[in-house]
């Protein structure tokens, strides 16, 4: 068997509560220990370019992860985990939901920093979860293409019309600058190599469970 598909004894072990605990308690850390608290945890914990091409952090491809800038930020990112990645880690299991979540994360972090240090902004501070939480909701996408999701709680769409839609936002924010302030190539890159890991690990073509009706 190849052994980039040999996959895992499903297990489902709650990871994502486990994530978000995670996330919660480093967000709170941030906020209630001290700027002083805060400011460490930024420098060390954070993805800086600057700082991995001085110093080689190379942990922050992983770290940034699980940083956030602020309530509303990581409150979007958890609730997105929450509600499409007990889904999909009761459908994947929980060492490959695992896998999924970290690999998807690094590369959308290791991509955005070649693409930074390409561009000669290596003074930005990359943090939070979207990367990976892009590439979760293509898997539930994949995985439940028939589902409907509520945008805003109002209007019905079907999971991949939706996640399609939001990668389609994401490319145009990134091509016109729009919202410059967000990491839209890291939500793309997460959604890029989650497609890839469905292709090289699952061997599933997403395009066609998206397209299934």
């Amino acid at each position: 068997m190849n052994i980039i598909r040999k996959p895992f004894r499903y297990r489902n072990y709650g990871v994502v509560y486990w994530l978000i605990g995670i996330n919660v308690l480093i967000f709170a850390a941030t906020q209630f220990l001290g700027p002083q608290i805060n400011y460490l945890m930024t420098v060390y914990l954070t993805m800086i370019p600057a700082i991995i091409l001085e110093k080689g952090w190379v942990w922050t491809f992983v770290t940034y992860m699980f940083m956030h800038g602020g309530v509303t930020h990581i409150l979007f990112n958890m609730f997105g985990l929450f509600i499409f990645g007990i889904q999909v880690e009761r459908q994947m299991g929980s060492f490959e939901f695992l896998l999924y979540y970290l690999i998807t994360g690094i590369l959308a972090g290791i991509f955005s920093f070649v693409v930074y240090v390409l561009s000669g902004t290596t003074l930005v501070v990359l943090l939070g979860a979207s990367g990976a939480i892009f590439a979760v909701q293509l898997a539930y996408a994949v995985f439940f293409p028939n589902s409907i999701i509520y945008l805003w709680g109002i209007l019905p769409l079907r999971a991949p019309v939706m996640v399609l839609g939001f990668t389609a936002l994401e490319l145009i924010f990134s091509i016109t600058g729009t919202r410059s302030n967000v990491a839209h190539l890291t939500h793309l890159a997460g959604f890029g190599f989650g497609w890839l890991y469905f292709l090289a690990r699952l061997g599933v073509n997403p395009w066609r469970r998206l397209s299934r009706r």
